[in-house]
């Protein structure tokens, strides 16, 4: 028999036995625990991703339909702009969709053209650049940082090194703490503003309502059928005389229920020869329509802004992101 002393021993290295495999267990059902949860996000995730694709569907299908029902004309009637229609889901989830006119902003992107593939110059966008000058000011915008931010912006965009007037090229950009090159091409999203030089945190709040980057670059005329009296800044900036925000207010409260037949009636009513700068900028019908998406499956939450392009039909989905638009 052994000695009391190796009997304790023994009971002891036995204690110590059970409590690490008890800790083992533990670690082991805490991993398939958290394993599980994460497999059911996951899959839950890529069930509102589906819900969210057939919401695009539908939302792409009206925007066909009412571009091929009205061509030439596009307005508010009907109430369909921003208006939310819902896709319900199994298990009681729902999808939310809401369609809204995506062209009536300024397309940053517009501040450079194509010259070849992949090439793009600022030197042909002057007029875009006095228009989000103007734009900048009429929001409130100090006029020295727009003019400022404006030809940074162009900078930023074109593929060449050459720096504009106030402008800011690599050597800029590269001096600064944390140093980093200009994209040399289209924005895909207009929180790329927020790198330019002069560009401050509350400049882009109050830029980020007016300001959009569709994959082109060119100028998107605003559909005057479908901007509402808050955006009145929109049609001010094309008008080089300086019209008042006040004017293209009262201009948009006077649009007849039908909405205008073309830009010459919209001009008839504003009076006094005025012209759009360059001659465009003004429209009746809209070619890109914003997308909101919101999806609620059970414990998993999805927002989806998307960009749909109608300029030629059927309508189609050309750019997409997932979160929030901060």
């Amino acid at each position: 028999m052994p000695p009391d002393r190796e009997r304790g021993a023994a009971l002891l290295t036995v204690l110590l036995l059970v409590a690490m495999i008890a800790v083992l267990a533990g670690t082991a059902l805490e991993r398939l625990r958290l394993t599980t949860r994460l497999a059911g996000n996951a899959l839950a995730g890529e069930q509102a991703r589906g819900y969210a694709r057939a919401a695009e569907a539908l939302a792409t299908s009206k925007v066909t339909d009412m571009l091929g029902t009205s061509p030439d004309r596009v307005t508010l009637a009907g109430g369909w702009s921003n208006r939310p229609f819902g896709l319900p889901l199994p298990g009681g989830g729902l999808a939310v969709a809401r369609v809204s006119d995506g062209g009536n902003c300024f397309n940053l992107n517009s501040l450079v053209s194509m010259t070849s593939p992949g090439v793009y110059t600022s030197a042909q966008s002057f007029t875009q650049r006095l228009q989000f000058v103007r734009l900048m000011r009429l929001i409130g915008v100090p006029a020295q940082a727009a003019e400022r931010i404006a030809p940074a912006t162009a900078d930023w965009i074109d593929t060449d090194a050459d720096q504009q007037g106030g402008g800011a090229e690599d050597p800029v950009y590269l001096a600064r703490a944390t140093p980093y090159r200009t994209a040399g091409t289209l924005m895909a999203d207009p929180s790329e503003l927020r790198a330019i030089d002069g560009v401050t945190p509350d400049i882009y709040a109050q830029l980020r309502p007016w300001i959009c980057t569709l994959p082109k670059a060119e100028s998107v005329p605003v559909n005057i059928n479908t901007l509402t009296p808050e955006q009145a800044p929109l049609v001010a900036m094309l008008f080089a005389a300086n019209m008042p925000v006040e004017t293209a207010r009262s201009l948009i409260l006077r649009r007849p229920p039908q909405g205008f037949k073309d830009q010459s009636a919209f001009l008839n009513v504003a009076g006094n020869g005025a012209t759009p700068e360059g001659g465009a900028g003004l429209a009746t019908t809209s070619k890109w329509f914003s997308l909101a998406i919101d999806v609620t499956n059970g414990a998993a939450r999805l927002q989806e802004r998307a960009l749909i392009d109608a300029s030629r039909l059927p309508a189609r989905l050309v750019a997409r992101q997932w979160g929030d638009e901060s």
